[in-house]
Formats: structure tokens, C-alpha cells, sequence
């Protein structure tokens, strides 16, 4: 069982996930001492480096957390880069058919599940303080958890077949891009989205895979009640932004 289903379990409901996009260890501190259950370090749409990416996977995990790590795609490169540094998930967005599933599958584990090239000096290895290299490679495979994004009106209608792909462990329902694609853009709400977002939980339950959202601290219990794994509620961009709004809103009430 990996860690995220074993931490899932242990709670009771999804894991509430917040995302970093830039380097701020007092960031992930914070977020650790707070309570937070998941560090998601975005690696898709921000310069966040590998090297960056470790040192602040390797402090959440110190504190507590898990981590996901949010590549750009499936390649080698990527894939290989993020399993170094020892996260608990790695994640792939836009995945709309079996193939970028199956590469990253194959990139991220060890045969016979996988192609996953051996470096018994990184993070994920415990810089080579082990006994047995079997038995590590077993450990890893065992341990890591390996998640597709379902974004897109392809992607939902793909999701049996992505789901069956041997190997993969969780659907993530990206409903801000699914809402786009279903041509009703930020309306995480929209029927379409909704029905969309529940045709994928079911499919992902059909085939005993966990799940992920985006969605608010306020919907925990709905997404409770769904069977979903991991709930992403917020990141650093938005709570400075939302800091900051209440201090400027503060201000101006002072001044009225």
C-alpha cells in the first residue's frame, strides 16, 4: 500500500493539499505546523528547479507531510528527476489517453512493473544507506504513488482505459481545464463539470484507484462523501493574495 492511501486511511476523509510555486522553505513550515496533510510542489507552470523541489520535499516530509510533485509531463527526464527526489506522489497533468500513463509507469518504477533506471546516491535511495538493493527497489515501487490528471472532455472519456493501465494508482479531476474543455470556463460548478468530475470518481473507484480534486476547505465534507483521496484547497499565491487583500480591506474600513 503507498504512503498516500496509508495516510488517507488513517485520517478518514481526503488529505487536505496545499501547492508551493516558487522556493519558500518558511512557506512549507508553516503550511507543517498548521496541519496541512499534503505539500504539492508545482513543477508545470512555474521555474520551481529539482534541486529546489528536494530540499523542500525533504523538509515536509521531516515535518510530517507528504509530498506530491506536479511534473510538466511523462518524459524521462521529468519523471526520473522527480522520483529522485524522494516525493510521496508524482503527478501528470493532461493525461487524455493510456500512453502518458503507461511512460510514466514506466519511468517511475522498477521492472518488472517498470524501466526505472537505477542511482543508489539520490534522496529517494537514502543516499545508499540500505542493506539490499532488491529489497530497496522493492520499497520504492511499493511506497510511491503515481497519479494522472483527467482535464479534459478526451480525458474523461479515455478514463477506463487510463485507469486500467497497470501500474497507476489515482485519478486527479482537474476541474478548472475540464471546465474549459467542456466550454464553460472556471465554472467549477457547471452541471457539465459536476457530471463530468463524477463520471471519473466512479470509474476511479470501479478500479480501486484513489482520487484528487481541487476544491474548497468548506466542500470537505462533500468530497468526503464522494470517496476522494486528496483534496488541493489553496496554495501560496493564494493566501499571500488573500492576506494581503485583508489587510488593505482592514485599512480602507479604518478609514471609512
Amino acid at each position: 500500500m503507498n504512503r498516500l492511501e496509508q495516510a488517507a486511511r488513517r485520517k478518514g476523509g481526503p488529505l487536505l493539499t496545499v501547492s508551493v510555486q516558487r522556493h519558500n522553505p518558511m512557506y512549507v513550515e508553516m503550511v507543517a505546523r498548521i496541519g496541512y496533510d499534503v505539500l504539492w510542489i508545482e513543477m508545470e507552470h512555474v521555474t520551481v528547479t529539482f534541486a529546489e523541489a528536494t530540499d523542500m520535499c525533504a523538509l515536509a516530509q521531516a515535518m510530517g507531510m507528504l509530498v506530491l510533485i506536479r511534473v510538466p509531463n511523462a518524459s524521462r527526464d521529468n519523471v526520473l528527476r522527480a522520483a529522485e527526489c524522494g516525493p510521496d506522489v508524482i503527478d501528470v497533468p493532461m493525461v487524455n489517453s493510456p500512453e502518458p500513463a503507461r511512460e510514466l509507469v514506466r519511468h517511475a518504477r522498477f521492472g518488472p512493473q517498470g524501466e526505472r533506471g537505477h542511482y543508489g546516491s539520490s534522496r529517494a535511495f537514502r543516499y545508499a544507506l540500505f542493506d539490499s538493493l532488491v529489497a530497496e527497489h522493492e520499497r520504492v515501487n511499493d511506497e510511491i504513488c503515481l497519479m494522472a490528471q483527467i482535464e479534459t472532455l478526451e480525458a474523461v472519456e479515455a478514463a477506463e482505459d487510463i485507469a486500467q493501465v497497470p501500474g497507476l494508482d489515482a485519478l486527479f479531476v482537474g476541474r478548472g481545464d475540464l471546465s474549459s474543455s467542456l466550454g464553460v470556463p472556471g465554472n467549477l460548478t457547471h452541471p457539465k463539470v459536476e457530471e463530468m468530475t463524477d463520471r471519473t470518481l466512479a470509474v476511479a473507484a470501479r478500479y480501486g484507484k484513489l482520487t484528487g480534486v481541487p476544491g474548497k476547505t468548506s466542500e470537505y465534507l462533500l468530497w468526503r462523501d464522494k470517496g476522494v483521496t486528496l483534496l488541493l484547497c489553496g496554495s501560496d499565491v493564494a493566501a499571500l493574495k488573500t492576506g494581503l487583500q485583508a489587510m488593505m480591506d482592514d485599512y480602507l474600513k479604518a478609514l471609512s
